[in-house]
């Protein structure tokens, strides 16, 4: 038996250590929920979610007065049970993005402890699937990068191992757009894989235009040409592009991956554990995605995604994008351009408590039961 005793609620406000923007936004801010589940016994499990500068606090509140109070006197191993009570607490606000990263916060922690318990790390307890994966970089990569340092950023991570670069996309003229990627091409090889991101920017005529001359200039996927609703649009674009399309990190429930999957919508899942609602719906897309034949290479949070690439058979790349270094004392295992996954049991994400404290944001914290 693990039942829940006491939970603690707090959000730290991390800032980007390099200026980071696309095609509709600059990322100020990075507000990370943090939720630590501590059961009977004493053992405890932290996990988290994020929100890309605004939002952070609606997150809280919906930890603080709906969901965390439930999970007092809980038994702690029925996650999926736990996981399904909550969502149907919250259907009044489901599907979407707060609630969906305030699942996370809660539903990352349970397997942290779950793992704890049991002594093994996530990627081995989720399904042990691969000892590393390849990595590829976005951080020298975002939209308002001069294109010399856009190349000299993609030669670094080549020279370093990493599998490939993404650029974001999403320039007033398309020939701007190529004219940075075809500088990178020209420098990289054609042994080097290039990705890009339009951050939803597009309307499909923009995206079909795009689209072509990515094709000529050798690009791997596609990402998020049109906003994540237009399921109609990406199977149009999908069929007609000669260029992988990716989707994912804009979509909140396994349900809607599921919709995109059926309409052939996209050739590469990019599904976030915290914008999905944690860990137990991140594996059901990830399992639904290799039924249909389908790579998965996840949005953001590389040091939890790190763990769950290695779990599945049909993980393709890890995005490389550190987002915990000022709370954490843990760093990500890279070895000639791959990650290797914790083996720490948990999560393997080691937590600064110190730093934690000193960034938690005021009337953010609390803590439940006992």
């Amino acid at each position: 038996m693990a039942l829940i005793t006491h939970v603690e609620i707090r959000m730290v406000d991390l800032i980007p250590k390099v200026r980071r923007t696309d095609a509709i936004q600059s990322f100020v801010s990075q507000e990370t929920p943090l939720v630590t589940i501590i059961d009977a016994d004493g053992a405890q499990g932290t996990g988290y979610s994020y929100t890309i500068g605004t939002g952070g606090p609606a997150v809280i509140s919906l930890l603080r007065e709906t969901l965390v109070p439930r999970l007092i006197g809980r038994e702690a191993e029925e996650i999926e049970r736990i996981w399904r009570d909550l969502l149907f607490v919250t259907h009044a606000t489901s599907v979407g993005a707060v609630t969906s990263l305030a699942l996370a916060a809660i539903d990352t922690a349970l397997w942290d402890l779950r793992c704890k318990r049991a002594h093994q790390p996530l990627w081995r307890m989720a399904g042990g699937a691969r000892l590393s994966v390849p990595l590829y970089s976005t951080e020298g990569g975002w939209l308002h990068i001069e294109t010399a340092a856009l190349v000299e950023d993609a030669l670094a991570v080549k020279a370093q191992g990493f599998a490939g670069t993404k650029v974001k996309i999403g320039k007033p003229h398309l020939a701007q757009d190529a004219a940075r990627l075809e500088a990178v091409r020209a420098a990289v090889g054609d042994d080097f894989r290039l990705m890009v991101d339009a951050n939803q920017a597009f309307a499909y005529h923009e995206a079909l235009l795009r689209a072509h001359m990515l094709a000529d200039v050798g690009v791997t996927w596609f990402e998020e040409p049109m906003p994540a609703d237009d399921l109609t649009g990406h199977a149009r674009l999908s069929a007609a592009s000669r260029v992988p399309i990716a989707v994912g990190e804009s979509l909140y429930s396994p349900g809607q991956f599921a919709d995109y999957l059926r309409a052939g919508a996209c050739s590469i899942v990019q599904v976030d554990v915290a914008r999905v609602g944690g860990i137990t719906p991140w594996l059901k897309v990830a399992h639904m995605a290799e039924a249909m034949n389908l790579a998965v290479c996840p949005h953001f949070l590389m040091e939890l995604h790190v763990s769950l690439v290695c779990a599945i058979p049909n993980s393709w790349m890890l995005e490389y994008i550190p987002q915990l270094d000022a709370i954490t004392t843990s760093r990500l295992d890279i070895r000639a351009g791959s990650a290797h996954p914790p083996q720490a049991a948990g999560l393997g994400i080691d937590w600064d408590t110190s730093a934690i404290a000193a960034q938690t944001v005021p009337g953010s914290h609390s803590r439940h039961g006992g």
